[in-house]
């Protein structure tokens, strides 16, 4: 299960983040703040989002409605301390699919994790994917057109597929990293600039090479 954890207590989320990777062996990004936790929702998918009520840069809350206005169609499980029934109707109008009063024990958030988990929140993605005159398929990750197939690295799929994912949207070195390279500590900016590098190289067959935007000292996006 792939959770999205926003929590500013430093040692709750250590104690969370760690119970979920070691005892459930759930892949977990731990965020900070509502606007980290919004970054990171809208660029990727996630099983189920672990949303604080209160953070410093505004309360999860606003980041849980933001997400909604803008069709999240995620589950999302919000942790606060307030525990009155009309604290728990704002925070399940607000758009949270599971409420969870603090203090808490693991195996309870194990329970209601694996009971959001077994809801189909996910869209649909389609095995191929038309961009243009080009045909992106990814169930062979490769790029095709008139009949000429390209193959990619499943790391050049990865990053592709991620930019498709937000085409026109800038996508930061540091966001491209947690997505594609995760806890590889071996891996840097070069890293990533050389495979974007390589992706463009590919993608200049069918000169294409232009979609893959360099933003200098932020990132990339796509843009056709």
């Amino acid at each position: 299960m792939n959770i999205l954890l926003a929590e500013d207590d430093i040692k709750l989320g250590e104690l969370i983040s760690y119970m979920l990777e070691k005892k459930a062996k759930y892949h977990v990004d731990w965020v900070q703040t509502g606007e980290d936790a919004y970054e990171y929702a809208i660029v990727s998918h996630y099983d189920v989002i672990i949303m604080d009520w209160m953070m410093p840069d505004g309360d999860g809350i606003q980041t849980c409605k933001k997400l909604r206005s803008e069709r999240y169609g995620g589950a999302i499980l919000m942790l606060t301390a307030k525990d009155a029934i009309e604290d728990r109707v704002i925070g399940l109008d607000s758009g949270a699919d599971d409420y969870l009063v603090k203090p808490f024990e693991i195996d309870e958030l194990l329970a209601r994790l694996r009971a959001l988990g077994r809801r189909n929140f996910s869209p649909i993605r389609e095995d191929i994917l038309k961009i243009e005159d080009i045909t992106i398929n990814r169930t062979s990750q490769t790029i095709e057109k008139d009949h000429q197939h390209i193959q990619l690295t499943p790391r050049e799929y990865q990053l592709l597929d991620l930019l498709v994912q937000n085409k026109g949207q800038v996508l930061t070195r540091d966001i491209i990293y947690d997505r594609i390279w995760g806890t590889e500590t071996d891996v840097s900016y070069k890293t990533i600039d050389a495979t974007v590098k390589l992706l463009r190289k590919k993608l200049a067959i069918f000169n294409k090479e232009n979609w893959l935007h360099s933003i200098r000292g932020v990132g990339y996006k796509l843009e056709t």
